[in-house]
């Protein structure tokens, strides 16, 4: 082997372990690869007309009433490839399905996140059309962020990803992921696959500024999928490539990184294509404890916040400063089971709803 190919190949083992080297400079949290399973209960969740139908259930979330609304890659309209996939489901806390919202919407391209906010405002974030979409309680489109790329511009094309990265552009997201709000209601956007920042507006949605750059050192990001904030307005990102969450101040400061190392015990393998998303992954998205998906119990008097986490196939309970309670689930088609949970929602600490890709479905679930 000669020495080119011999560095090569060292280069790439370094880049493929970085997510899991120690990091410098903020706090992390503490070493600690075991946690008690914790008892559960699931069951599927939603009843949808006999003509309407659950595609990949990319996010969940709970408002105040107790209404779940999933956004479900569905809707398949189009060629096989590039076909619309997005649709915003309403159902009631029994499971009743109560309408969808947006049909036909000019957003709609490729479901992410949905998100509820402290005045049931129901917010959206579309990866394939690089739009963020505030809903009032009524369903009626009240706020846009973004804007996708016109079918009828010149070589319109999927965004490509660039090394080194482009620069970002002020208001505007390449493949946008999620969203949430401090007390003082400024928004925060985590953006995302191919801009790896944080990006920030104020309550009217004019935009503020934006923290982070693609890397691996704090403050850094590979794949910004998931926010959430706690009451006192701090960020948890879900960096997932990274296979860490950052804590940030309102500013982008790092407050501390928060690492997830309970080891998987797997009793199945999922495949998806020619790759293997198991224990024998080279994906880092696909590492025990990468973070797919966050969210944050809501303040309640006398009672602390809790984080919940979600890797591929299992979820964690995690107080705020990262230590983890417990965890359940594993991979699987089963109840109980995951596959790929890209969505979390958890309205309480005993309560969670999971959505699934794989598996085409959102779970229930009930901590004992």
């Amino acid at each position: 082997m000669n020495i080119a190919r011999t560095a090569s190949i060292l280069a790439l083992v370094v880049l493929g372990t970085a997510p899991l080297m120690a990091q410098t400079g903020p706090a992390t949290s503490p070493p600690q690869t075991s946690a008690p399973e914790i008892a559960f209960d699931a069951v599927e969740f939603g009843k949808l007309p006999p003509d309407l139908f659950m595609g990949e259930a990319s996010s969940v979330a709970v408002n105040s009433k107790g209404h779940v609304f999933v956004f479900s890659r569905g809707n398949s309209i189009g060629p096989a490839y590039g076909a619309t996939a997005s649709q915003l489901l309403e159902f009631d806390a029994s499971g009743k399905f109560v309408r969808e919202i947006g049909h036909n919407l000019y957003a709609w391209s490729f479901a992410h996140a949905v998100r509820v906010d402290p005045h049931d405002n129901i917010w959206v974030a579309d990866k394939g059309s690089d739009m963020v979409i505030r809903f009032n309680p009524e369903g009626r489109v009240t706020l846009v962020l973004g804007r996708k790329t016109e079918s009828s511009d010149e070589n319109s094309h999927p965004w490509e990803h660039p090394n080194p990265p482009a620069a970002p552009i002020d208001g505007m997201f390449r493949q946008v992921t999620d969203m949430t709000w401090d007390p003082q209601g400024n928004i925060y956007v985590s953006d995302g696959y191919i801009n790896s920042r944080v990006a920030k507006f104020d309550p009217d949605g004019n935009w503020l500024t934006s923290f982070g750059e693609r890397g691996n050192a704090p403050g850094q990001f590979r794949t910004v999928h998931a926010i959430a904030a706690d009451k006192d307005g701090n960020l948890y990102v879900a960096d997932r490539a990274n296979r860490r969450i950052q804590v940030l101040d309102d500013q982008g400061h790092v407050k501390r990184i928060i690492t997830i190392d309970i080891p998987a015990h797997y009793k199945h393998l999922i495949m998806y294509g020619n790759n293997l998303r198991g224990p024998t992954s080279t994906l880092s998205l696909f590492f025990p404890g990468a973070p797919w998906s966050v969210c944050i119990t809501p303040p309640k008097a006398g009672s602390p916040q809790y984080l919940f986490v979600a890797d591929a196939f299992r979820i964690f309970k995690v107080d705020l400063d990262g230590h983890v309670i417990g965890w359940l689930g594993g991979e699987g088609k089963g109840l109980k089971e995951f596959g790929w949970i890209h969505g979390l929602a958890c309205p309480d600490e005993h309560t969670v709803f999971a959505g699934e890709l794989v598996n085409w479905r959102v779970q229930k679930l009930t901590l004992h």
